[in-house]
């Protein structure tokens, strides 16, 4: 059953409310549903996530917000770090407090190394985590983040954020990384590094529902 059949059915999910509107986007929807059946692994995100931009023109969120979603999880599995990161980006725009995706587009800052993006996602994903009361996952993801990363100013960033989140004796041992070169199992090669967060954001992305 695709998401659009799903949405419409008699029986619609208890946590997704009904389309205010109707007009041909359901069309095109269904369009797309079967373009990223029918599409090569590569290429199954892209239509997804134009699916969500169908909902989103629509006025139909969080429809989108699960197209996006969708869209993320297909380009992670194949890969597409930058793509991916691009949808997930799509989904702040629309849902700033995203707990899930904020963690995931953490995870993609630090594997293209974009430390700016990377802090500011960084103190949302404390943010929202703190208020949609995930303290200890999200202890958890960024410790697992600060093992890894090379940077004195994201380890120093993430002892805060652990600080933060109720975690003093974590956050006391990532600065005692920062101040001494990374953790022991911290990574300096570029590209080992991309392909450990890439595989970390999908094992982080199948714990639990994006959003």
């Amino acid at each position: 059953m695709t998401a659009l059949s799903r949405w419409f059915g008699k029986k619609p999910d208890a946590h997704s409310p009904q389309p205010r509107g109707s007009g041909d986007w359901h069309k095109e929807i269904e369009a797309l549903e079967r373009e990223s059946q029918r599409a090569p692994r590569a290429f199954q995100g892209t239509a997804l996530n134009k699916a969500g931009d169908v909902c989103l023109r629509a006025g139909e969120r969080d429809l989108a917000l699960t197209y996006y979603g969708r869209a993320i999880d297909a380009l992670l599995e194949d890969g597409q770090r930058e793509a991916a990161r691009g949808v997930a980006n799509k989904i702040i725009r629309v849902h700033p407090e995203a707990i899930r995706t904020l963690c995931t587009l953490t995870w993609l800052d630090l594997a293209a190394r974009h430390m700016a993006t990377a802090l500011l996602h960084l103190r949302d994903y404390v943010k929202a985590a703190r208020k949609g009361r995930q303290e200890f996952i999200t202890a958890e993801q960024i410790y697992l983040m600060a093992h890894v990363a090379p940077q004195e100013e994201f380890l120093a960033a993430a002892a805060d954020a652990l600080d933060t989140l109720g975690f003093a004796d974590r956050a006391s041992k990532v600065r005692e990384w920062a101040t001494s070169g990374g953790s022991p199992e911290h990574i300096t090669d570029p590209e080992k590094l991309a392909v450990h967060c890439l595989n970390e954001a999908v094992g982080a992305n199948l714990k639990g529902r994006r959003g």
